[in-house]
């Protein structure tokens, strides 16, 4: 069986593979026109406007390029740092409409033994959600509603709305440097994740971070879905992966999903 690095090494030919055969396909052929002469000065100067847009793309796209290229896509099995005694709390916290209670109880009682295999201890798992889940009373689990009439002061609405409930004076109970670790209410975590969250608290050097999303790992309920989310893969483990390795920031944005 083929290792990581083999693995990203026929992932980097491939990309490059599939470049070349854009570029050589896509040459023109075509005997060259003066634009200006044949369509004219108003109607040329559009249609340059127009095809240097695609300019606005370029960060992003090298961003996009480079991420894939110089991480491995293929990492293997995470090794802890340190010591999961040395951990502060860390609160996983999933953000849900409450439409699918059976869902809601059956991924975090999921996520709740990945937790505890992992070697995760001093943790808990809080739903926040518009409408009651009924998750009963356990050690580790606690169900927060958010009230149909609470409001934020900046007017925010939806996951922003919910989040916000969870720190205001009352409802939070976390203090200052304990890590929350964000999730949608059908993102799983895996062993390897758990580790990875574990590994970037000891580690202690940025405030905050974010994780590649799969979603291919279970029984594929779609397969078209299941191909049109895996673009949002692509953009994790490039564009993304490569702006909080080299500046740290969310230069170009994060997911509202598996973010500490």
């Amino acid at each position: 069986m083929l290792n990581s690095t083999w693995k990203h090494l026929l992932h980097c030919l491939l990309l490059f593979s599939l470049l070349a055969l854009f570029l050589i396909y896509s040459r023109s052929h075509n005997v060259y026109t003066d634009p200006w002469t044949t369509y004219g000065p108003l109607l040329t100067s559009v249609l340059y406007f127009l095809r240097f847009l695609i300019f606005l793309a370029l960060p992003q796209i090298l961003f996009n390029f480079f991420g894939l290229v110089l991480y491995n896509a293929f990492p293997g099995r995470v090794m802890l740092c340190g010591s999961p005694l040395f951990l502060p709390f860390i609160c996983v916290r999933i953000v849900t409409r409450g439409d699918y209670p059976e869902l809601v109880r059956r991924n975090v009682l999921r996520n709740m033994n990945v937790c505890l295999g992992a070697g995760l201890a001093n943790f808990c798992i809080e739903v926040v959600t518009d409408r009651t889940i009924g998750l009963g009373r356990a050690r580790r689990i606690r169900e927060i509603v958010v009230p149909k009439q609470y409001r934020t002061k900046s007017g925010a609405l939806f996951k922003a709305r919910a989040l916000q409930y969870c720190l205001e004076d009352g409802v939070n109970t976390l203090h200052n440097d304990d890590w929350v670790v964000h999730l949608d209410e059908e993102t799983l975590l895996t062993k390897d994740s758990v580790r990875g969250i574990m590994n970037f608290v000891l580690n202690g050097r940025h405030l905050f971070g974010q994780g590649v999303i799969t979603y291919a790992k279970d029984p594929i309920v779609n397969w078209w879905t299941t191909l049109a989310d895996s673009y949002r893969v692509a953009d994790d483990m490039g564009k993304l992966r490569l702006q909080f390795k080299l500046f740290h920031k969310p230069l170009f944005g994060w997911k509202g999903s598996f973010q500490a």
